[in-house]
């Protein structure tokens, strides 16, 4: 191993942050190195809005659920996917862009994801703590609105930072065996290593610090598989100049 392999497999989500502030040279650091993630096709299609108003980062806690940590974390900003700025590029040599792709629309998603978690390592590198809110996705237009979000621009997810003011343990990941196969997706074998993989959950959350509870990981996705998934989403992202071919 190596220290970034150790901090990566050190990961946890932090949601209680102490006082001490994140300056924005530090924030500033850390949105730098997030650039250097990969992008595809040099799209750069990420926009991170930090929030500070106080207000506003209570009206966001609300509309993610009542997560108290969006209000209280030192720092807490959106990751948006942004073709607007294509849009703007466009402008620039006489040219209409052809909006609506559905390509576009991943090609922005996954710049987003791929510069957030350059951020989250840079940040946890330094010593802070995060948590992804994608909860904000519950009320995507009034977190929009709350933001002065144009057309051709989403809020994907929110991101606390701060000092970490707990120090909960790390949850185990699938076994290898079932997220790598070779040459062919083959899953004959995944359902019995699931199987383990429930029984050394469940042993996990019954003796973790907190939020103590009895559920396999599989339980889990059967609840989550089998409900609506926000399907407001679809009509709020056509309205927004995405996935309408």
């Amino acid at each position: 191993m190596n220290p970034v392999i150790d901090q990566l497999r050190a990961h946890r989500s932090i949601r209680r942050f102490k006082s001490d502030p994140v300056s924005d040279e530090l924030f500033e650091q850390i949105i730098g190195a997030a650039q250097c993630a990969a992008t595809s096709s040099f799209f750069q299609a990420c926009t991170v809005i930090r929030v500070r108003n106080p207000e506003t980062r209570a009206a966001l806690a609300k509309l993610a659920g009542g997560q108290s940590y969006v209000a209280d974390a030192p720092v807490f900003s959106v990751f948006c996917a942004d073709l607007k700025r294509s849009e703007l590029c466009c402008t620039l040599h006489d040219k209409t862009m052809l909006g609506g792709f559905t390509e576009h629309f991943i090609i922005a998603t996954v710049d987003v994801a791929l510069m957030a978690q350059n951020a989250v390592v840079a940040a946890q590198s330094l010593g802070l703590g995060i948590c992804y809110i994608g909860a904000l996705r519950n009320d995507p237009q009034q977190v929009s609105e709350l933001l002065k979000l144009p057309e051709n621009v989403y809020p994907v997810f929110g991101l606390c930072l701060g000092y970490p003011d707990q120090d909960p343990e790390c949850k185990p990941r699938l076994p290898q065996n079932v997220v790598i196969k070779e040459e062919t997706y083959d899953d004959t074998q995944d359902a019995e290593t699931i199987r383990q993989y429930d029984a050394d959950i469940n042993a996990y959350y019954q003796s973790r610090n907190s939020n103590q509870k009895v559920s396999g990981w599989s339980e889990q996705m059967s609840v989550l598989a089998t409900k609506e998934a926000r399907p407001h989403m679809k009509d709020f992202l056509e309205k927004r100049g995405f996935m309408k071919r």
